[in-house]
């Protein structure tokens, strides 16, 4: 099986794994359209301008990364550090429910305004 999709990424892992994952994609439609890139790494959700978040549904939980215009410190971000003169990359995870609240789904809307280019407005930040 070569090609990578998300029902492959899903296929196997616990039914509160899955709903998980459900959960984020809803929380992403909730920002406006987007299309999937699927490789064996993650699945990227990618707006009209670049890839602005990806997530990986593992055995426990998900794991993935948000591309913002800022250094955020939060307790779901393992890491932020500097990605491009204008981007930081921040990997999360999540492991209940609680975890993809109001303020996670606050994160996700910022990487989504990157995914349509608002990173590319005004001069880089550093």
């Amino acid at each position: 099986m070569d090609s990578w999709t998300v029902e492959r990424h899903l296929d196997g892992k616990p039914t509160e794994v899955v709903g998980l994952y459900h959960r984020f994609i809803e929380l992403a439609e909730g920002c406006g359209s987007f299309d999937y890139a699927v490789s064996k790494s993650a699945i990227v959700l990618k707006g009209s301008r670049r890839g602005f978040a990806g997530v990986v549904p593992g055995a426990a939980g998900l794991k993935g990364f948000f591309d913002l215009r800022r250094e955020v410190s939060d307790r779901r971000i393992s890491r932020c550090e500097p990605y491009t003169k204008r981007l930081f990359v921040a990997q999360w995870s999540a492991v209940s429910a609680g975890d993809l609240d109001d303020e996670f789904a606050g994160l996700l809307r910022e990487a989504y305004a990157v995914g349509q280019g608002v990173h590319l407005e005004g001069p880089p930040l550093r």
